[in-house]
């Protein structure tokens, strides 16, 4: 329990913040699940673009590391172009 008023911000700026950072990292991960299930080149390059949009934006928001997002969007060029 917290004993300041900062602390009770705090506290409530973190619990804002994470259910803020879990609902687009949660977003994200279906975006890849559902392109990496596509098996229509023309659905998965135009999917493709939209994907690695967000990986960047999570990022440079700090919500996923970098290397990560990159790792990731360069899988899913591999996927989609293995199609």
């Amino acid at each position: 329990m917290a004993n300041h008023k900062s602390a009770e911000k705090r506290n409530r700026q973190t619990e804002e913040r994470r259910t803020h950072n879990r609902y687009f990292a949660r977003t994200t991960r279906n975006a890849v699940k559902e392109l990496r299930s596509t098996t229509d080149k023309a659905v998965a390059t135009e999917l493709l673009p939209k994907v690695s949009s967000m990986l960047d934006k999570l990022a440079q928001k700090n919500i996923i590391h970098k290397n990560k997002a990159g790792n990731l969007k360069s899988s899913l060029t591999k996927h989609v172009s293995e199609l």
